[in-house]
Parts: structure tokens; sequence; C-alpha cells
């Protein structure tokens, strides 16, 4: 039979809907692959970041010591316990002298706080099982809605002390090294003069702070005293996109995202974290442990 050629018009318009369809599905696809990408594999993908750390009268004896920083587990929102368990793995296996534990260890959104309660016990268990004499923490605005009283509780009753206002000293062949946390920021919890030393005790040794809000560095280099000064909160952005950075930021972390920062006499350090909050994914992000070696400044 003879082949009926269709009009132009009408063969355009159907070329344009077949595109379309076919557009549409390859946008589906990248569109789940990226879904797939950024919930299940960046956001497991773990780092581990290593850095020389230069500190200002730092002891002989503690050159080379080996500072592992975790931040914002956010157990077990979306933070499932074997991949807290790789954490705690990969943490053994660096073989920290001291390992700080910078906030936010369970979750009080999008599901209850009573949630987030629940599960800091859980989570703490996880935890004791780091291979370190000197395991420090400190509480995130997570950690504060859920109630500070119950994850302190949960963290110390598995061996991990709690540095809310305080301070312990690290004792080398005479030589000391302080450790300072605050409580939280957001909550109106940190006292910066309760955390800190007395000047009469603490003389030109070096001192290290856990804030698990990065902006409150401004504060703290107003105030002095304190020569190194570690923090999370941010999750580094969480997403980002190229040219145009983090999509969201949370108060208290806009300033100071990711990475070093000097801010005064301070020098800062902002952790991309380990677990995720709103939405379980990660995208040009990844979670992160940080390996700090000390060394003396100059």
């Amino acid at each position: 039979m003879p082949v009926t050629a269709l009009p132009v018009e009408e063969a355009k318009s159907i070329d344009r809907r077949r595109f379309l369809r076919l557009s549409g599905a390859a946008m589906a696809g990248a569109a789940a692959g990226l879904g797939l990408y950024s919930g299940e594999f960046e956001r497991h993908d773990l780092l581990v970041e290593t850095h020389p750390v230069s500190i200002r009268g730092l002891g002989d004896s503690f050159q080379g010591m080996r500072i592992v920083q975790v931040s914002d587990v956010h157990y077990d929102e979306f933070s499932e316990p074997y991949y807290i368990r790789e954490v705690v793995r990969r943490v053994n296996g660096l073989k920290p002298d001291v390992v700080l534990l910078t906030g936010d260890f369970v979750s009080s959104s999008p599901r209850s706080p009573a949630f987030g309660a629940r599960h800091s016990y859980p989570c703490a268990e996880i935890l004791q099982a780091i291979e370190c004499p000197a395991r420090y923490a400190v509480m995130g605005n997570h950690d504060a809605d859920v109630g500070v009283e119950t994850v302190t509780d949960a963290l110390t009753m598995h061996g991990i002390a709690v540095l809310e206002n305080k301070y312990v000293t690290i004792e080398r062949d005479g030589e000391r090294l302080w450790i300072a946390g605050v409580g939280d920021v957001m909550a109106s919890m940190a006292r910066l003069e309760k955390a800190l030393p007395p000047t009469r005790l603490r003389g030109n040794d070096p001192l290290l702070l856990m804030a698990h809000e990065p902006d409150f560095a401004d504060y703290v280099a107003r105030s002095g005293g304190v020569d190194f000064m570690v923090s999370g909160h941010t999750h580094g952005g969480q997403v980002r996109l190229p040219l145009i950075g983090a999509l969201t930021l949370p108060e208290l972390g806009k300033k100071y995202v990711e990475g070093f920062f000097q801010v005064g006499p301070t020098r800062l350090y902002v952790n991309r974290g380990i677990g995720t909050v709103n939405l379980p994914i990660r995208f040009w992000c990844r979670p992160e442990i940080t390996v700090f070696t000390l060394h003396s400044e100059g």
C-alpha cells in the first residue's frame, strides 16, 4: 500500500512530544540516580581529614599528639547503628591520644525530642567502644532540645566525660595541655568564664576549646586565652552546589562553615560532621572524621 507522508507540522509535533517524553524520562532517571547517590553513597562516604596544627607554647612531650574530632552524629534519626559502628572502627584505627566529640549526638527533629532522648543511650553505648583513654564531649543544640541531663547521663555512664562549662588538664613530663568545653550556645548554656581555667592555674600552657556552634568563635576571640577551637553544627552545609555553596546553614553557623579560620588570636576548625538533619542526604559535602597532629608554633 502507498505510504502517506505526514504533514510537516504534524511530524514536528510528534518529534517534540517524543523528545519531551525522552527528556522527562532522562531527567527522572537522573533525579533518581542523584537521590540514590546523595542518600546512600555520599551520606556514608566517610573522609578522614588529617591536619597538622601549630600550637603556641606546646611542650615537647605533646609534639605529635593525635587528636581526633567527631561531630554531629545525629543517631538514630538518619545515622544508622552500623554506620556509627563504622565511624568508631575508623577512629580506633587512627590510634588517637585524645578524642573530642563536639555535640549533636541525637536529633530533636523531625521526630520528637522524646525519640532523641531514647536514642541517647544506644548512641553512647556504641561510642563507648572508642579505644582512647581521653574522651571528651560537649552538647549541641539538638542535645539541648532533647535534654542535656539525659544526653549527659547517657555519655557519662558509658565512660565519656562531658565538659559542660568545664576544663581538664593533660600532663606529660611536667608539661600541661588544657582542654575546655562550653555548654550549647544556642540554648544560652555557654559560660566561657567557667569553662576556661584561671590564669593563675594555666600560666602559659596552651588551651583547646570545644564549642558546638562555630560562630561563637567571635566571642571567644574577644575574650582571649584560647589557642585552638573545634566546632561542628554546620554539617559543612550538608547539601552544596557548585558556584552556589551551601543551600542552608543553621543559626550561629553562617559565618564559619567548614575547615580552618583564624579568628583574632584563636584558630578555629569547623568539622562537617557525621550525620544529617531534616533529610538523609549529602551532596558535595562528605562526612568527616578529623585528625589533628599537634606541633609547637615556630
